[in-house]
């Protein structure tokens, strides 16, 4: 059986000499795996870039009843970006989500809310010119509504993250506790979905305010474990 779908590249592994097994969210089945021939041949050159991370793909793929690995029949890129892979900060922006992202859904089935909240999402980002600099920040707690834990304020994050680094509070933990909330109205700004209006001041802040967020995730997402790419993010943000 073949359906039609569009989908979002999460990742790719490496598959014998020539073609690898690419993870995709698509519109049709949730996170599904696809065994693609011969992308990685000399010729015709340029086909691997098609399964970069968030790559928007228009695609025909073959189903299992049996569910498992398949293989995609047809694919084409749906939307050839127009910044994403040429901007260091954005591309740098695109692999720190996109391994949030491929961690954090796991379901096999239709969500077509979150689809386009992604899609829209990846849209926006290439097309933004400036002021993206608290896009990855906006993004996590946009995509925690979708998840299901998403905070209604600043204060339930850091309230959440500062409880469970110190279960115990004693005076000597205290500072702590109060260190996390400094960073509550900054969340609290971009909850309010106005990215150009946040007032995040330097790149310093912006990571304590992802390492934050990324300890609510692990709270919440089982198994999120650490997030590799945040290293490569961070040096970026120093720079903004």
């Amino acid at each position: 059986m073949l359906i039609k779908t569009r989908g979002i590249v999460l990742n790719y592994l490496k598959y014998r000499e020539t073609s690898i097994i690419a993870r995709i969210y698509t519109e049709q089945r949730g996170v599904q795996s696809y065994v693609v021939n011969g992308v990685r041949k000399a010729k015709p050159p340029g086909r691997i870039a098609l399964f970069q991370p968030f790559t928007l793909l228009d695609m025909v793929a073959y189903v299992s009843p049996r569910g498992g690995l398949t293989r995609l029949s047809e694919f084409r890129c749906l939307r050839p970006f127009r910044t994403l892979p040429y901007d260091v900060r954005k591309s740098s922006v695109v692999l720190f989500l996109s391994e949030v992202v491929s961690r954090t859904l796991r379901e096999e089935e239709e969500n077509p809310a979150l689809f386009e909240f992604l899609y829209r999402s990846i849209v926006a980002f290439d097309e933004q010119e400036s002021g993206f600099e608290n896009f990855a920040l906006l993004f996590l707690l946009n995509l925690s509504h979708y998840l299901g834990f998403g905070p209604d304020s600043g204060q339930q994050i850091t309230e959440q993250v500062a409880f469970a680094t110190d279960v115990n509070l004693t005076a000597t933990s205290r500072p702590t506790v109060l260190r996390f909330q400094e960073f509550e109205h900054f969340f609290d700004e971009l909850l309010q979905g106005d990215i150009a209006s946040a007032t995040v001041p330097n790149g310093r802040v912006r990571r304590e305010l992802l390492l934050i967020l990324l300890r609510y995730y692990q709270l919440h997402v089982e198994g999120l474990g650490d997030i590799r790419s945040l290293d490569v993010l961070s040096e970026v943000l120093a720079e903004l």
